[in-house]
Order: structure tokens, then sequence, then C-alpha cells
């Protein structure tokens, strides 16, 4: 062996769908079958019962006593917020839309929450009408709902999304600490919530989100302690007993070679201890931990047809029918510094060696278009199907579908 040679690192094996043969199964159905049964490409279809075992899976490696709840923007399709909604606690929503589909899911309005910096003065109305929990995030938001109350007579549950003075080390997409415009600054929470008790509005607790995308437990067992210390201090100038603690999430899933598994053990015996404590200083509170990608994210593929086969310069080019304005996350451009490429299959040829060196593109006119750069395959021809895995979270909603006018997507829950 050459010791100068680097191996390059691997994917972690897509083992959470499994295959016969030479097809992918997606929900125990032969991939081309799925394919008959959509009636198009591209789609992307999500396995309930992965959806459940990662719940499962997560609830036996957490305190009982943690609630559980599904941050929707991350899969807002009203099947998979239905489906969830029968195995979460609760249900976090960023805007009037996601509301109407988690009150549509037949999730308890008690436990659903609102997240957002922008909320316009209809959706903080309609909040107030469904009696759900809103997370306050600005001066504004307490005046706005002061006039709801007093105009409805309805009483408007509120809760305060700090943004604290402290980051989630590692995270891929860093949503406290320093300027943000998320939540209000640790610092000028102690005047906001006199201003909460002046207006009169029902306070629940305190809303803490550091960062999201995290793959190293001891970040994630920091900024959950440092968010619990934190809210101990500013529960003493709140206007009510804390009722409602939101830790956040930022449990991360591996999408790039090199990425492992979150190590889930030392995440839960941390939110035991915290449990323990706040079972003393903080007694009424129940504490909550809010995941949307972890949840869905595995639990999803993309499905795209070779249109065409091309070699340019000795070099394959795979063409699909899909592409960034389905799947913006896989093309790199949803927050990648570096593009990487996210696990890609052909999905009727899992019996065939990934012998050759491809680039997946989609049809769009343009270069970012790349949905697998120079990456080992199986030999792929016109028909055949290319899958991108890790695609449960942040896929069609999150991707520009209206660009170049192309041919939209549908999405299955199987």
């Amino acid at each position: 062996m050459n010791m100068n040679t680097r191996e390059k690192p691997a994917h972690t094996p897509m083992d959470q769908f499994p295959s016969a043969g030479r097809e992918l199964l997606v929900g125990g159905i032969p991939l081309e079958r799925l394919v008959d049964r959509v009636g198009q490409t591209p789609f992307y279809a999500y396995d309930r019962e992965l959806l459940t075992r990662r719940v499962a899976e997560l609830r036996a490696a957490l305190p009982a006593s943690i609630k559980l709840h599904y941050a929707m923007k991350a899969n807002p399709m009203p099947a998979v917020v239905s489906h969830m909604a029968r195995l979460v606690d609760g249900i976090d929503v960023a805007s009037g839309g996601e509301l109407r589909v988690a009150l549509d899911s037949g999730a308890d309005p008690h436990e659903i929450s609102f997240a957002g910096p922008g909320k316009r003065h209809a959706e903080l109305r309609q909040a107030v009408a469904a009696g759900i929990l809103i997370n306050i995030e600005s001066f504004r938001e307490v005046a706005e709902l002061a006039a709801i109350r007093q105009a409805t007579g309805l009483p408007a549950r509120v809760a305060v999304r700090v943004n604290p003075d402290f980051e989630l080390k590692g995270s891929g997409m860093k949503m406290g600490g320093g300027p943000k415009q998320f939540g209000v600054d640790a610092e000028q929470v102690p005047e906001l919530l006199a201003e909460i008790g002046k207006a009169g509005l029902a306070f629940e607790g305190f809303h803490l989100f550091a960062g999201s995308q995290n793959l190293r437990p001891e970040a994630i067992v920091e900024a959950q302690r440092k968010c619990f210390e934190l809210a101990l201090r500013l529960a003493e100038s709140a206007p009510a007993p804390v009722k409602f603690l939101n830790l956040g999430g930022g449990f991360g899933i591996p999408y790039f070679p090199g990425e492992q598994h979150l190590d889930l053990s030392s995440i839960g015996a941390n939110l035991a201890a915290i449990a323990a404590e706040a079972g003393e200083k903080m007694p009424h509170a129940q504490i909550v931990i809010e995941l949307g990608r972890y949840l869905v994210g595995e639990a999803g593929i993309y499905v795209t047809k070779v249109l065409d086969r091309k070699v340019s310069r000795g070099h394959v080019f795979l063409v699909v029918d899909g592409g960034l304005h389905h799947h913006l996350s896989a093309s790199g451009n949803f927050g990648q510094v570096i593009r990487k490429n996210y696990p890609v299959t052909i999905g009727n040829r899992m019996d065939q060696p990934a012998a050759e060196s491809v680039s997946v593109v989609g049809p769009l006119c343009t270069p970012l278009d790349l949905l697998a750069d120079k990456m080992n395959l199986a030999h792929a021809e016109p028909g055949d199907l290319v899958v991108i895995f890790q695609s449960g979270a942040y896929g069609a909603t999150a991707s520009p579908r209206g660009f170049l006018s192309q041919p939209d997507l549908l999405e299955v829950l199987v």
C-alpha cells in the first residue's frame, strides 16, 4: 500500500433504504413500481415507517419527561405533518400557512408554537384566535398582541425567543449569538418581560435556539446547558412562573463524505441532568426539544430520471429531468460554502458496482444545476433512475420551483 495515498472519505451507508435485486425499496415498494404509482418523475418520496422509527429511537434515547416538537418548516407536506402529529408532542410553525396545516393535521393547539422574526399582524391575530403559543421576537409584537388581546377579548399565550450571547459551535447554520434577526438579545429580555407583564399577555416561558445541523454531541450538550442556565437567570425577571422551556434542537444528519450519525448518548444524559435540576429550580416548566431535519431528513429520497447520457472531453454527464429548481440543497446552493455531494445512487441498478465517474446535471440553462459532481455511480443510460438520499428535509419547499418554468415535482408519503 502506498502510504502517501490518502483514501477519500466515504458517505455513511444509506442502509435505511434496503434493496431487492436491482431495485431500491421505498416503503417496501420496488422503485420502478413506485415511479409508475406516482405517475411521473421527478418526485420526493418519504417513508412513513422510517419517520416512525426515528421518533421511537429518539424517545428511547431521551428522558421520558422531555417533550418532542416537530419543526414543520423542515418538511411541511400535509401528509407528513399529519403523520408526525400523531408521533410527537407538538408542532412548531413559522407562518400562518404552516399554522393552518398544523391545525388541519389534528395537532393540539395548546402544543403548537409559532416562531419567526417577521410575523404579520394578521398572522398574530390568527395565532391568538387558534390559542397557540407565540414566540415573541421583538418589542413590536408585544404591542400588537396587546391590541389584539384587547380587541378580541382572547388571551395571548406568549414565550420569549431569546437570542443568546453564545453560538452552537460547529453548527451548519448559526441561529444565535452576535447580531441576529432572530429573537430578542438576552440582555434586552428583562425589559421585554416587563413590557409583557404590563400588556397583560399570558407569559409561559422561553425559546432558545442557538444553531442547526450539528453532528458534534459535545457542542449540543454545551449549548443546551448554557441555554438552560440563561433561562434560569432570565426567569428571575419573568412576570409569571416558566411553564414552557424550548431548548431548541440542532441535531444534525450526515450528508457528506466523512460525516457520521449523531451519537445521542451524552445528549440524553445531559438532558436528564437538566430535567432533574429544572424540577428543583423551575418546577412548573415543561422542557421541549424542537427538531425538524433530524426527524424527517433521512426518511426521504428525491427521484429523477436520466434523459440523456453525454460525454464531453472524456467526462460523462447524466442529464436528468430534475435539478436545483426541485432540490436546491443537493445542488450546493442552499448554504454550502464549498460544494459537496449528497449520497446518490442509480436506484434501478443497485446490483451493479459504482465504477463510473459521472456528473449528474439537470435540464436548466445554468452550470449551477449540478446534483452530483464527479461521483462514482453504476453505469446509467436514459430511462434509469437517479436517487438522492437524505432528502426528507428542506427539499421541495426550499427550492425555486418556478425557475425557468420547468415542470413541477410531486411528493408522496409511502
